[in-house]
């Protein structure tokens, strides 16, 4: 290791350990310090009430959620209500000759039932996507000549957003997760086949709930609306028990942001921690960004100190992020030191094949799975602005038959294989089929995730969030 690189070295260790202190002290300061200061473990934080008696389900990529999103909407009977980060009027969930746009789709419930739909007002700067002006014009737009109601939040913190994808329909089905009901940035409507005749595939995933956990959900959505649009909702109903999942439900809400959380929530952040400290043999991560130096000091320790040898770590991450790059490679660096040439870390990515060329795959999803005995999918990236200052609304369960079943559909769907051959051991399938085909990416849609960026080019976003964390 050369000066520079040890300098480099140096710098990262000071900067990230700063960077920790500093969320250390704020939760501390808040009434949260329990989730940084003690090395608590569980499949569930004491943060947030734990539901039993409901059914969920992973849906994945646009072509199973969006269907299933359209059909809740249109068998609404008391309500609509859609949270997210941006929604695009003239978006078409469904594809076909009558496919309608969102705003008929939301326009024609709006008929029926009230439909209320909220937004992120955009930044104060048109520094990014959606910027104020297409928010305020999409909200307008979703208004126009129809009994739809649609109000911007713009209380966000410094820098960040309102980040969470929510859909709750009649007290009766919740939809969390990372699909956004738009084109911006991406193609949502994608397939587990990811054709490459796409401008660009969209991994991602969305939980569909029913049950206790619902009201729970609902009664964030009204919390928020209340505070924003100034309209008093009634208290959701508790649905009945549905089916045999626990599954709760977890957020991210800075502090000083609403009047029902003066504190804020960082629930979203102790599930995460709880889960990956309490991992024995899989830790299998999807997620737009690796970033939170929270999240990684926990990982390299599993690396550092595996429970055992067969202990695995399989990331799945896009190849180009839309911002945090540099920051992710960065991280990634660490945690291949730390593995060490053991090989119980695999980073990878994916590709559409389009004859020679390699189309990049988007992933968006933010999943994680956890020895197949704890599973969380949602809004959350696994950086500062999601666990720590962007609005963010995640569910977990610990059902392990849900939990399975998603895994084995998202291997088969990246290793090419039936679900019958990727269903054994979960480390014998790492071994045998995820590296060697990641290694090979001429003929698999894996390949290992390339480049790892100098220690302070990966402190670029938690250097960002250190300056803007009040």
């Amino acid at each position: 290791m050369g000066l520079i690189d040890r300098i480099d070295d140096r710098l990262g260790d000071g900067l990230e350990a700063l960077l920790c202190r500093h969320h250390a002290r704020r939760l501390r300061g808040l009434g949260w310090g329990d989730v940084l200061d003690e090395a608590g473990t569980g499949w569930f934080t004491p943060h947030a009430p734990v539901r039993g008696g409901c059914r969920v389900t992973v849906l994945i990529d646009g072509e199973q959620a969006l269907p299933a999103m359209v059909e809740a909407i249109k068998g609404a009977r008391s309500y609509v209500h859609l949270a997210g980060w941006h929604s695009s009027p003239d978006f078409r969930p469904t594809r076909g000759e009558d496919a309608q746009t969102l705003r008929e789709l939301l326009a024609e419930a709006a008929e029926r039932v009230p439909v209320r739909v909220l937004l992120w007002a955009g930044p104060p700067v048109p520094a990014f996507e959606p910027t104020r002006k297409r928010a305020r014009a999409a909200c307008k737009e979703f208004m126009r000549g129809s009994k739809v109601r649609c109000v911007l939040d713009s209380r966000e913190r410094t820098l960040h957003c309102h980040h969470e994808k929510l859909l709750i329909v009649d007290d009766e089905v919740a939809f969390v997760g990372g699909m956004d009901f738009t084109a911006l940035e991406g193609d949502r409507h994608d397939s587990p086949e990811h054709p490459a005749d796409r401008p660009m595939g969209w991994h991602d995933s969305v939980m569909r709930a029913e049950g206790p956990v619902v009201a729970d959900v609902a009664d964030h959505f009204r919390r928020r609306w209340t505070e924003v649009a100034g309209e008093q909702l009634p208290q959701p109903r508790t649905p009945e028990p549905a089916g045999t999942s626990t599954v709760q439900f977890v957020r991210t809400i800075p502090e000083k942001t609403y009047g029902f959380a003066p504190k804020g929530a960082f629930s979203a952040l102790d599930a995460y921690l709880r889960a990956l400290r309490s991992a024995e043999s899989l830790v299998y991560l999807e997620n737009q960004f690796l970033w939170s130096p929270e999240i990684t000091e926990v990982l390299l320790d599993k690396l550092q100190r595996p429970p055992h040898d067969r202990f695995r770590v399989v990331l799945v991450l896009p190849r180009k992020p839309s911002n945090g790059a540099d920051t992710t490679r960065g991280q990634l660096g660490r945690l291949l030191d730390a593995d060490d040439g053991n090989q119980r870390l695999l980073a990878v990515t994916l590709n559409s094949h389009d004859g020679d060329n390699h189309v990049p795959v988007y992933v968006h999803a933010k999943l994680a799975v956890v020895d197949d005995k704890w599973m969380t999918v949602g809004s959350a990236n696994l950086n500062e602005h999601s666990l720590f200052n962007d609005t963010e609304a995640n569910l977990v369960t610990d059902d392990t038959a849900v939990i399975k079943d998603a895994r084995l559909r998202l291997w088969a769907e990246h290793l090419q294989r039936p679900v019958s051959e990727v269903d054994g051991d979960p480390v014998d399938v790492v071994d045998r089929m995820w590296r060697p085909f990641a290694e090979n990416q001429d003929e698999h849609r894996l390949s290992l995730l390339p480049g790892v960026s100098r220690r302070a080019g990966r402190l670029q976003g938690p250097l960002r969030g250190l300056l803007v964390d009040g």
